[in-house]
């Protein structure tokens, strides 16, 4: 049996995360009280109905801190039971996390009358820790609408259905922000811009226009080359140390051409040794 805790901060988006499992094929269960996992986890193993091998359970801070301290524990005995577990935590900046709720009208699951919405959110994550602790996989939310949650969740669970380590090359704009989820993140900022070039701006680094005038660039070449000797340097260290995922950001100014452009190069350059494994994502152009 394989089985995905979903966590993760009130507003992050567990609530998509468990729709895109479901869609997936996983059977859910929200907001499921801590201690009664091993016991629900021990009935689908043996339930005679098809459809529970994989399960995905959503977990959250309503659990209380008595049964959050028992966290580690409880996972080592579903994990004895001979069950595949993955643990998957979602998160969000406070900024965005109090947008959310302002905008959505919702109450905070942890929310007394008196206590403010922004402490609300810091007992959580305090409550919490000990689950972020010990994720396979943190997803930052902050910049993420609902469907490109549901499409980052669908990929990571496709993803951990193969055997060895799962790479995702992401491209980013820095006037967007920098992904914090990110084991590497590379600034690409000091190779030529297309975007000053007439009749590029519009186009993006997948537009054959763009990809002619960056492989003309001998700095592009070689910063090409830089990531790819360095990335195979390091990915299989981190598969040594048993890593499930490895996330590299790389990022221009506004993340449409030359990060775009290198991501392409490398996720297919490294399709070559890892199939299916790995997957190139575009911030800005989702």
């Amino acid at each position: 049996m394989k089985l995905i805790i979903v966590s993760g901060l009130s507003g992050s988006g567990k609530t998509v995360a468990l729709h895109a499992l479901e869609d997936a094929g996983h059977y859910c269960i929200d907001n499921l009280h801590l201690e009664l996992l091993p016991a629900v986890v021990n009935q689908l193993r043996q339930s005679p109905h098809a459809g529970y091998g994989e399960a995905a359970v959503g977990i959250d801070a309503r659990s209380g801190i008595e049964s959050l301290d028992q966290f580690s524990r409880i996972v080592d005995e579903i994990r004895a039971m001979g069950v595949e577990l993955q643990i998957i935590f979602l998160y969000a900046e406070l900024a965005t996390l109090l947008r959310r709720f302002s905008e959505t009208r919702r109450r905070h699951p942890l929310a007394r009358q008196g206590i403010p919405l922004m402490e609300a959110i810091n007992l959580e994550r305090d409550l919490l820790a000990v689950i972020a602790n010990q994720a396979d996989l943190a997803i930052d939310t902050t910049r993420s609408n609902v469907h490109q949650l549901s499409q980052s969740i669908r990929e990571r669970v496709r993803q951990a259905g193969r055997q060895g380590l799962s790479l995702l090359i992401q491209s980013f704009g820095f006037k967007y922000g920098s992904p914090v989820d990110s084991d590497f993140v590379f600034d690409v900022r000091c190779l030529p811009n297309p975007h000053w070039q007439p009749g590029l701006s519009a186009l993006t680094g997948k537009d054959q226009a763009v990809i002619d005038f960056l492989e003309k660039q001998p700095m592009v070449a070689a910063m090409q080359t830089t990531l790819r000797d360095f990335l195979h340097t390091w990915i299989p260290r981190f598969e040594a140390d048993n890593r499930s995922y490895l996330t590299v950001s790389i990022g221009c100014t506004g993340g449409r051409h030359r990060s775009v452009y290198l991501t392409e190069r490398l996720a297919r350059h490294f399709h070559e040794y890892h199939g299916d494994g790995v997957t190139a994502r575009h911030r800005e152009l989702s």
